[in-house]
């Protein structure tokens, strides 16, 4: 499939044609639309009890799609480990990779050898990989409630701008179904996942990003 900007995954803004890949989810959650009804504001306290369900779930990994904003589709593997971590590994014949390791994001094209590094606290994701989602912060844009989902609007303007991440739990199970990050272009990244394991333990080494390789193409 074609490059472009996986960067939107983490809520950046593109800035180089060989930073694009795949992204998110504006002509892409056409595909997968939820309903369109009006929306009830959700009850403060169920809202909470989602959030700190999800908290809890210290180590995730699946299966994902992912819906970019012109409708490009791509699919791969995930791996989360809260605080902070987080890879996708994206089918082949992508050769893309995005690593979080509890400090930095590093976006790569194993191929090329490319690398791209950024501060995880600068990023949407942040949030998500966050040891705790406390919805009576300054953090919360929105949360509104369907009887079949549950949807957090997360952001902090002072740090990420007009960035922003959506996510959308099941109201019953309280698992998180999808998440989507809008970046500072008001364009969207929307990641569906499924096949869902938490609890499961994950060695280091998933998490690491190859700092070795990042920096030796900086010289």
């Amino acid at each position: 499939m074609t490059e472009h900007t996986i960067e939107r995954l983490a809520g950046l803004e593109a800035s180089t044609t060989r930073r694009r890949f795949v992204a998110g989810a504006a002509a892409g959650l056409a595909l997968v639309a939820l309903p369109q009804i009006a929306m009830a504001a959700a009850d403060p306290s169920a809202a909470q009890k989602i959030a700190d369900h999800f908290s809890s779930v210290k180590t995730m990994m699946g299966e994902f799609v992912q819906f970019g904003p012109r409708g490009e589709q791509t699919g791969g593997k995930f791996f989360i480990q809260r605080p902070g971590k987080l890879r996708f590994n994206y089918d082949k014949p992508s050769p893309m990779r995005v690593i979080a390791d509890g400090k930095n994001v590093v976006i790569g094209n194993v191929k090329l050898k490319t690398w791209d590094l950024y501060p995880l606290s600068k990023t949407p994701l942040s949030l998500l990989l966050s040891e705790k989602i406390d919805l009576g912060n300054k953090l919360v844009r929105d949360v509104k409630q369907e009887a079949d989902l549950t949807t957090i609007v997360l952001g902090d303007k002072t740090i990420f701008g007009d960035s922003t991440i959506t996510l959308m739990f099941d109201p019953k199970t309280f698992d998180l179904r999808q998440w989507t990050i809008t970046d500072v272009q008001a364009k969207d990244t929307s990641v569906m996942i499924f096949n869902v394991q938490n609890g499961v333990q994950l060695d280091p080494s998933v998490f690491e990003i190859p700092y070795a390789d990042v920096h030796t193409q900086k010289r």
